[in-house]
């Protein structure tokens, strides 16, 4: 039942990524955490985060805003960096601590609109650039930031969504091989569930909007919004 539950959130979070831009490891951490422990689990997931990050990357190649992509793609590659050398130091109840919050405000950032509406300007932007990485880089969830901070450019939607994609993929190039260093002995004992998430996530990036289910893009993202933030709680509780 534990694969099979990998398997379909991974093909659910694969189509919220690709919907909404964020979901893979917003959704599949806490699973893997919960037979894994958190510190093994967030480097499992980079893996399918990666694979389905590059194919969704190269679907939309030809949208890719490449100036804005060198301007805040790189700060967050270096923010990645730094959270992948941090994510090393701590502790696994720092680590579940810090996720757990980063999910809760994803979801409130998604479910008052603050994502949508807020645009950064200035060196702010450069400074959400390198927090953004730093989070995705030490907990594997940094969506919201970024989506929020891209706000500022003022892109067209496929433009957004592939930009935000292409940091995505660069930040996991920065951070993958710390994670593999570090957790190496680990997750070749977790081969299985990281084999089967990335099908799912595969799977639902290129079925991507076709599993809304006569949802809305907006009730699409409120419903993964409100299991995000009940996914952050349980992981504060389970900390106590």
């Amino acid at each position: 039942m534990f694969a099979v539950a990998i398997v379909l959130l991974g093909v659910l979070s694969g189509a919220t990524a690709s919907v909404v831009g964020f979901g893979i490891g917003s959704l599949l951490t806490p699973l893997l955490a919960s037979q894994f422990g958190i510190a093994n689990a967030v480097a499992a997931v980079t893996i399918p985060h990666a694979t389905a990050t590059a194919l969704r990357c190269w679907r939309l190649r030809r949208d890719i805003d490449w100036t804005v992509l060198r301007r805040f793609g790189i700060l967050s590659a270096g923010g990645a960096l730094a959270g992948a050398a941090a994510y090393t130091q701590l502790g696994p109840s720092a680590l579940t601590r810090l996720l757990g919050t980063l999910l809760i405000l994803t979801a409130i950032a998604q479910l008052s609109g603050w994502s949508r509406r807020w645009q950064a300007h200035g060196p702010i932007v450069s400074v959400f650039g390198l927090v953004s990485g730093f989070f995705g880089g030490v907990a594997g969830n940094q969506g919201g930031l970024r989506a929020a901070a891209l706000t500022a450019f003022d892109l067209s939607p496929r433009a957004f969504v592939a930009t935000a994609t292409a940091t995505g993929l660069m930040v996991d190039v920065a951070r993958t091989p710390i994670y593999l260093w570090a957790a190496s002995t680990a997750l070749v004992s977790l081969l299985w569930p990281i084999g089967l998430a990335t099908v799912g996530v595969l799977i639902g990036t290129v079925l991507g909007e076709r599993l809304l289910l006569g949802l809305s893009r907006e009730q699409f993202a409120r419903v993964v919004a409100i299991a995000v933030g009940l996914l952050g709680v349980w992981l504060l509780a389970s900390t106590r």
